[in-house]
């Protein structure tokens, strides 16, 4: 079996508050995810973060949630590996820093956030009905979109396996 820090790591974001609609497509992501054999990484708590950790979980794979407090308590009831922080929002970066690749649904600024820090880093991004983004107008480049949950799964693990193979 090959060891979980080996495998492709795909961070899953959205709102900790979603609708039904969300957190549907986010389970479909991390069940997708976790069947192509990539670690599912979110923020560890509700919304799109506990579907993508229950997703991952029906598809046999493992989930890490990288939380905002200092209390692995709170983490959802899916999450396989509770990363306690401390940083409030600031874990946004972790969240993104330990993936290969990002796929956002929906979201809220938070969302916004973790689609910014990713881009900055050169880190894919994914979006399924999340933020657009635009520069003076004009559409900016960065966001990849997918038709539906099981395609922006198989572009995030493509593109994580690029990211990956050109470090």
């Amino acid at each position: 079996m090959t060891r979980t820090v080996d495998r492709l790591h795909v961070a899953v974001v959205g709102g900790g508050h979603a609708d039904e609609e969300d957190c549907d497509r986010a389970a479909r992501v991390g069940r997708a995810l976790a069947e192509a054999g990539a670690v599912v990484v979110c923020g560890g708590l509700g919304g799109v973060m506990a579907a993508a950790c229950r997703g991952a979980r029906d598809g046999g794979g493992t989930s890490v949630g990288i939380l905002p407090g200092a209390d692995r308590s709170v983490a959802n009831e899916y999450v396989d590996v509770a990363v306690t922080t401390g940083m409030g929002e600031g874990r946004n970066i972790l969240v993104v820093r330990n993936a290969d690749a990002v796929v956002a649904v929906g979201g809220e600024f938070g969302t916004l956030s973790e689609v910014a820090l990713a881009l900055q880093a050169g880190i894919p991004v994914i979006g399924l009905d999340t933020w657009e983004l635009s520069k003076g107008g004009r559409p900016a480049r960065g966001v990849l979109e997918a038709a539906n949950p099981e395609d922006a799964a198989d572009i995030a693990v493509r593109e994580a396996a690029r990211r990956r193979s050109a470090t």
